[in-house]
């Protein structure tokens, strides 16, 4: 639909004209537990600063049955078209506008989205809105920058809880009258509504007291570990109102762990909405609580960063996401006594490696993008958005200097509280404190795309005394239909020495800090400066860049990768691995040999599970075809041998353990993954627990091991919400032409599946063992494609766009196939975006393949 889309222009013509006072919403939700439609009644006062001028309001509803502008009822059906109301003859100043509609509940994780609980059959609701679904439950200016309060009133049914971003009040005869909130956006507005359990506390410090609160459904009640959320919340509160120096800015803070979530979680105003996959069923490794515990510190941080003071338009969404994450896992990394000090060895280990990821896609671009409507938005949560722009964050504090960084993000929060601004102001701040021009960094680092490479060029003597020690950088063409040019940028950078010592142990000697700019940068050394075993660019992370080892230091590491006494070190050399790996520049025959060689010495145990998502995708993308299942064979075999050989009950036990899981293959190893799912086989110390039973029979399931008969007994076991999802993940595993079909048709052909759903069937579709039996797909994936676009709900067709998408075809006929569909099927930007983003994937697989069969 046309009006669906709102561009920038719009949005700056509607800013110009209108100033929003205040929404009061009513939603009748009374008929939630059957759901279909509900009433909702929007009254917004807004001022215009033109008489007789002509706006719109957003409302995406199955029927408007009242618009009245300043008492005088509009034909509802003639100014309600392509989800926009159109309003003429503004009066000058003050304006009353109420609009009585049907909206719609979803399955698909935007508007008011309702899920039906296996358990106990009662519906649950929570609300996603950004980026422009406000619209969906009520008429709103769908802007950030058209901030005003909003009054919520809502009926529910007997029973229920009703919570939105002001303190909960005591309902009468069901009906919940909400105070007004503070100026806020539309898009962190909230509402959750449902029979759902919830722990309460407070957070006090110096007199201040802030409601706390903890929701979940009640069957994931016996697993909700409140007091570990709340430490964790706490410390955050701590940390960010010291760095900060302003205070929590809202009355009551509510996390609400809910069902079917599309992103990690959201940062609604004093009511956080987080995937409730983070209350945990089963034993997961420590790895997963850090996790958690950053998603919890970054929408923590949002709550002043974004909420407080909201970004103007969606081209410093950047902002927003980079400020949270980084500052989420400063806390992580920083606070007293926090559990997780190694925490930027986790942010070199999986941010860093999606931003050089994604910065080497050709839909790559700068960190500010041009964000011409809500399309582009749309795509844009990427790893550009979050984690380079994050990366940038950290460099630019190591640049200015930290207690400068935060002296300027005081003064930028108390200048503009509940206002809305642009990256300028917040660069002035951080100016003004610094002393630094921080104009030509921005231009550097934020108005271009594309990565940098850094390289060691020393020169020794014959006693192994340096002569001479140079970093060289690169700026490698951007991919094929990026928009820009390779740019040289100015780096801060540490360089790290290290040396074997007498246990064998790699111990930094030496640290050099200095700034890296253009093609060649000299290192000042002393005279007399041996050369070390190990010459670490960018030790410490604190720039963006790739890093590439010298032939000395490659030899000591491929050698001796376990053997730093440090994780974040042994990070950077894994990252660099993978990053030469993907790139062809190591064949993945090797890239497994320095793996097996390192593993067993890598105590991290967030590294140890990258390391066991990146070997299975190198191996079964990377890996020269005739050459694959040899190498799978020698993972599988090392995965059992590191499972035997860890401590029992340990995280690196359960970790091997699902490692196995996924890549099982042989007749004996199915046989043990059916022993240890019967109890005829155990692993001392490992618990055979709900979601690692999962892990069994989906592989069993995929390997034809586990029949539909298996599968429906292990769902008898797991009658829950996550037990249909495994199951029918399953079931779409099996290796068999009528269950590819099934799985096809449910997503593709019907539109009927919940997005958690959808995406559990895609997820058992998609298997790397069966190539053949999904090659016809591709030919009917780009026969569907674009009608799934155009009729689906953005979150909807992009799972389908990206995950069914024939990854697996690595073959010139797939390119060949997609550049005849980019042709002649005229894609929007954003459908395009995605197939260009997975054609970039085939590439370099064919790449990495040929480059690992050259070292055979």
């Amino acid at each position: 639909m046309p009006g669906t889309n709102l561009t920038r222009e719009e949005a700056q013509q509607r800013a110009k004209l209108l100033s929003v006072d205040s929404y009061a919403i009513e939603l009748d939700l009374s008929g939630a537990q059957e759901g279909g439609t509900f009433r909702s009644v929007t009254t917004v006062r807004f001022d215009s600063a033109e008489a007789g001028a002509q706006t719109f309001i957003d409302l995406v509803a199955p029927t408007v049955h009242e618009v009245v502008l300043n008492g005088t009822a509009l034909d509802a059906s003639a100014v309600f078209a392509d989800s926009r109301i159109a309003l003429t003859g503004l009066e000058a100043g003050p304006n009353e506008l109420k609009v009585v509609a049907d909206c719609a509940y979803t399955n698909t994780g935007e508007g008011l989205h309702r899920f039906v609980d296996p358990v106990d059959d009662q519906a649950y609701l929570y609300t996603q809105f950004e980026v422009p679904d406000a619209r969906r439950v009520f008429a709103s200016f769908e802007q950030p920058d058209l901030k005003a309060t909003f009054q919520f009133t809502v009926k529910a049914p007997s029973g229920w809880t009703v919570v939105s971003n002001s303190p909960t009040p005591e309902p009468s005869e069901d009906v919940w009258v909400f105070e007004p909130t503070p100026r806020i956006s539309s898009y962190i507005t909230a509402l959750i509504v449902g029979p759902y359990h919830s722990v309460h506390s407070s957070y006090e410090k110096d007199g201040q007291s802030v409601p706390l609160g903890i929701y979940c459904r009640p069957s994931l009640a016996e697993y909700l570990d409140a007091d570990e959320i709340f430490a964790v919340t706490r410390q955050g509160f701590d940390w960010f109102q010291e760095k900060f120096d302003y205070d929590y800015p809202f009355a009551k803070y509510d996390q609400l762990f809910v069902p079917e979530f599309n992103a990690g979680a959201m940062e609604n105003a004093g009511a956080v909405t987080i995937r409730d996959q983070y209350v945990f069923r089963s034993k997961v490794t420590d790895a997963a609580y850090e996790v958690r515990a950053e998603t919890i510190l970054h929408e923590l941080a949002h709550m002043w960063f974004g909420d407080l003071v909201t970004m103007e338009w969606w081209n410093d969404l950047w902002l927003n996401e980079s400020f949270a994450t980084y500052t989420s896992i400063a806390c992580q990394a920083y606070a007293e006594g926090s559990k997780w000090p190694h925490a930027w060895t986790t942010f070199a280990n999986s941010m860093k490696t999606w931003a050089y990821r994604q910065d080497q896609l050709p839909s790559t671009h700068p960190i500010m993008a041009d964000i011409r409507d809500l399309d582009d938005v749309l795509v844009n949560f990427d790893g550009i958005t979050y984690a380079k722009g994050a990366s940038v964050l950290k460099q630019l504090v190591a640049y200015v200097g930290m207690d400068e960084f935060f002296q300027g993000v005081q003064a930028y929060f108390k200048a503009h509280a509940f206002g809305n601004t642009r990256l300028s102001d917040l660069l002035g701040a951080l100016e003004e404190t610094s002393g630094r021009d921080l104009k030509t960094w921005s231009k550097a680092w934020l108005e271009t795309a594309g990565i940098n490479i850094l390289r060691p060029e020393i020169e020794v003597d014959g006693e192994g005394l340096i002569t001479s020690f140079t970093v060289l950088q690169e700026a490698p063409a951007l991919p094929a239909g990026a928009q820009g040019e390779p740019t040289l940028r100015p780096h801060r950078i540490a360089i790290g020495f290290y040396d074997l010592d007498e246990a064998g142990k790699l111990v930094r000697t030496r640290r050099i800090e200095l700034d890296v700019d253009g093609a060649r940068t000299s290192v000042e050394l002393p005279a007399g400066t041996r050369r070390p075993a190990v010459v670490l660019l960018n030790d410490d992370d604190l720039s963006y860049a790739k890093v590439r080892l010298d032939e000395e230091s490659l030899k000591v590491v491929t050698a001796h990768l376990g053997d730093f006494t440090e994780s974040l070190p042994r990070a950077l050399c894994w990252a660099s691995a993978w990053d030469m790996t993907r790139d062809g520049e190591l064949a993945t025959r090797d890239y497994l040999a320095l793996v097996l060689s390192g593993i067993a010495k890598e105590s991290d145990i967030g590294v140890v599970q990258s390391l066991h998502r990146q070997v299975k995708l190198a191996l079964e993308l990377y890996a020269a075809p005739d050459w694959r299942e040899t190498g799978l064979a020698r993972w599988t075999e090392a995965t059992l041998e590191q499972l035997r050989a860890a401590a029992p009950g340990s995280d690196h036990q359960l970790a091997w353990a699902r490692a196995f899981a996924a890549t099982a293959r042989t007749g004996d190893q199915l046989d043990l993954l059916q022993g240890l799912l019967d109890g005829t086989e155990t692993v001392d110390g490992l618990a055979v627990d709900t979601e690692l039973r999962w892990a069994f029979v989906e592989r069993l399931a995929a390997t034809g091991r586990a029949d539909e008969k298996a599968i429906a007994a292990e769902h008898e076991r797991d009658r829950t919400a996550a037990g249909e999802r495994h199951a029918a993940t399953a079931r779409a595993s099996r290796p068999t032409a009528s269950a590819k079909a099934e799985a096809w048709a449910a997503v593709v052909e019907g539109d009927t599946l919940p997005n958690a759903m959808q995406e559990a069937v895609i997820g058992g579709f998609v298997q790397t063992d069966q190539r053949d039996l999904l090659a016809p797909y591709t030919e009917k994936f780009f026969a569907a494609v674009k009608g799934v676009w155009e009729s689906r709900s953005h979150e909807i067709a992009q799972q389908i766009a990206t995950g069914l998408y024939p990854s697996l075809q690595v073959s010139e006929a797939t390119l060949s196939a997609t550049d005849a569909w980019l042709s002649s099927a005229e894609p929007n930007a954003a459908l395009r975006r995605l197939i260009s983003e997975s054609r970039a994937g085939v590439e370099r697989a064919l790449r990495a393949q040929e480059a690992d069969a050259a070292a055979s």
